[in-house]
């Protein structure tokens, strides 16, 4: 998003209450992993050893590493490794569990080629390059539309292209919340089943992150629509 869009007062008619609730969505998730990061679980796992646990108990064989940065978890499958943030991925908190659970949870989709994970990789193409290059398309077509009285074709064609590239962005996130909830279940279902979460206060604090994460992705979405519609409403001007 450029700064011309935070000048219209139009455009936080329609985004601005999901950017308000996207940015509690974000100190929600941070803040509840960090309440849980500070109980343990009775098992004595990391977050590592965790992960390879679910793993392995729903089919899945993959690497695991240690990467950098803060809730940085995710698992890649071209290369089914599962890399975790080191608070995770050291941890022996119920967070870390429930966090490197659900990524156990992506791999345990994939290799059981759940359909939603098969479409979100294939979008993810179209998409990288849709959220890099939409809005200057956008924009150079709402420019060159508004050099000519009755619109010019050149723009309005560059304007419905940067909609359209953008349309796979608000694709992508929806396609997303059916992945992230399914992992979300299936880790749950894991540790429950293996007994690495062995207590109702345990799988209480596991619902709650993985509550709270899920905002995040529910939130994303929201927002994106609502800025799709913005940019469809800018068209009709």
């Amino acid at each position: 998003m450029t700064l011309a869009f935070f000048f219209d007062p139009v455009y936080f008619l329609y985004v601005g209450p999901f950017l308000l609730l996207a940015l509690y969505a974000s100190w929600k998730v941070k803040s509840t992993f960090l309440k849980f990061s500070n109980v343990g679980v009775q098992s004595g796992m990391t977050g590592a050893q965790a992960a390879a646990a679910v793993a392995r108990a729903g089919g899945a064989d993959v690497t695991i590493e240690r990467h950098a940065g803060f809730l940085s978890d995710h698992y890649d499958p071209t290369t089914k490794t599962l890399r975790l943030s080191p608070d995770v991925h050291d941890g022996r908190s119920v967070a870390s569990i429930a966090v490197a659970a659900h990524e156990a949870g992506h791999a345990i989709q994939d290799v059981r080629s759940y359909a939603w994970l098969g479409i979100r990789s294939s979008l993810v193409p179209i998409t990288k390059f849709g959220s890099m290059s939409w809005v200057w398309i956008f924009m150079i077509g709402l420019i060159l539309s508004g050099q000519s009285k009755h619109g010019s074709p050149v723009g309005n064609f560059l304007v419905d292209a940067g909609i359209v590239l953008f349309g796979a962005t608000v694709l992508f996130q929806l396609v997303t919340l059916p992945v992230e909830f399914d992992a979300s279940n299936r880790a749950k279902a894991v540790l429950a089943q293996t007994g690495i979460v062995s207590n109702a206060a345990e799988a209480e604090g596991v619902n709650k992150v993985l509550g709270a994460a899920a905002m995040t992705y529910v939130a994303a979405a929201l927002t994106a629509i609502a800025t799709l519609l913005y940019l469809i409403s800018r068209r009709r001007d």
